[in-house]
């Protein structure tokens, strides 16, 4: 008496569509992987993030979505490169107005409806002077910074919001009747700095971080780097970061910018794009210059320690130097 066998092969095709269908299954898990690894960031601001007056306005407008429709590229452009370069997916939008403050992107009715959406990330600035109609009162920033990361929020509870803080104007320090005329050049950077730190503040549960553009703006001056005036010329060895206006910024001030943001958003240390970073070569920044100023966006970003850190350390060196002269005072004379 024969048996049948207690499992007939399977035919080949069955072994062939169930690997086929985990080959599909891979490659979805594979896709689906890269869709969420790709990060959504809007900028909103106005001629500071654009560009305004320099060749940074023009720059590679084909890698970023210009919510307005006016091609720009931009400081968000600029990011973007940063972002490709450093391994990061990002995809980058902007919606900017010229002369804008916050209150324009949210209360004007054909531009709300461009940036109500779920975003991963938004970063955005105000007026030059926090508000043109009440210089150095943060209140109205304080104000749609609340409004508008009540927004995002209720597309994307997670977003992240960032404010940046930007830079000191040489027209208003030096020719144009205004509160810093007559001031150091660093001291409408370090006010704006803190109009941003009160809108964060009086909006704690949206606000992510104030990026200190402005104080690394600073940092640029006070090294040495840049020039502080460019009113009586340039000092030969260094750089204007201001555009011909000495109001809106250079390649190299946009440059600055958008290392500030690479390096808040991202987390990024900006030295990791060195002398060959591709934007800089583009807009006429050698690569010296580029490294300098990737130099000064780290120094600026660099945590600073907490009071208790600094104690610590303080501690720790009293206690080593005691031990060197304990163990000093028990050698031997010398003959």
């Amino acid at each position: 008496m024969t048996h049948p066998s207690s499992a007939a092969p399977r035919p080949p095709t069955l072994h062939l569509a169930r690997a086929g269908l985990l080959a599909t299954l891979v490659a979805a898990a594979l896709h689906g992987t890269a869709a969420q690894a790709s990060t959504s960031i809007l900028f909103i601001g106005n001629s500071f993030t654009y560009g305004a007056l320099a060749s940074a306005q023009n720059y590679a407008p084909g890698t970023v979505t210009d919510l307005r429709g006016t091609n720009i590229g931009g400081v968000p452009a600029i990011f973007k490169a940063f972002t490709t370069q450093a391994g990061l997916d990002y995809n980058v939008s902007l919606e900017t107005q010229p002369g804008s403050n916050l209150n324009y992107h949210y209360d004007t009715a054909a531009v709300r409806p461009l940036i109500d959406k779920a975003w991963d990330k938004v970063v955005m600035h105000g007026q030059s002077n926090l508000n043109f109609a009440a210089p150095n009162n943060p209140a109205l920033i304080s104000q749609y910074t609340g409004i508008l990361g009540t927004m995002f929020q209720a597309k994307n509870a997670a977003v992240d919001v960032f404010l940046t803080a930007t830079w000191s104007r040489a027209d208003l320090t030096y020719v144009t009747a205004s509160l810093w005329f007559g001031q150091p050049i660093t001291q409408m950077g370090i006010d704006v700095n803190a109009g941003y730190n009160v809108a964060a503040a009086n909006n704690p549960s949206i606000v992510k971080q104030v990026i200190p553009l402005g104080l690394a703006w600073n940092r640029a001056i006070t090294t040495g780097f840049a020039d502080d005036n460019p009113y009586n010329g340039i000092t030969p060895g260094q750089v204007n970061l201001w555009a011909t206006d000495s109001y809106h910024a250079s390649n190299l001030g946009y440059y600055l910018h958008a290392l500030m943001d690479f390096g808040a958003i991202t987390g990024v240390d900006p030295r990791t794009l060195g002398s060959g970073e591709v934007a800089a070569a583009a807009l006429g920044i050698s690569g010296a210059q580029a490294v300098a100023l990737q130099n000064i966006a780290a120094a600026q970003l660099a945590p600073v320690p907490e009071p208790a850190t600094w104690l610590m350390c303080l501690l720790g060196c009293g206690a080593i130097g005691l031990k060197r002269l304990r163990a000093r005072a028990t050698e031997p004379a010398d003959a």
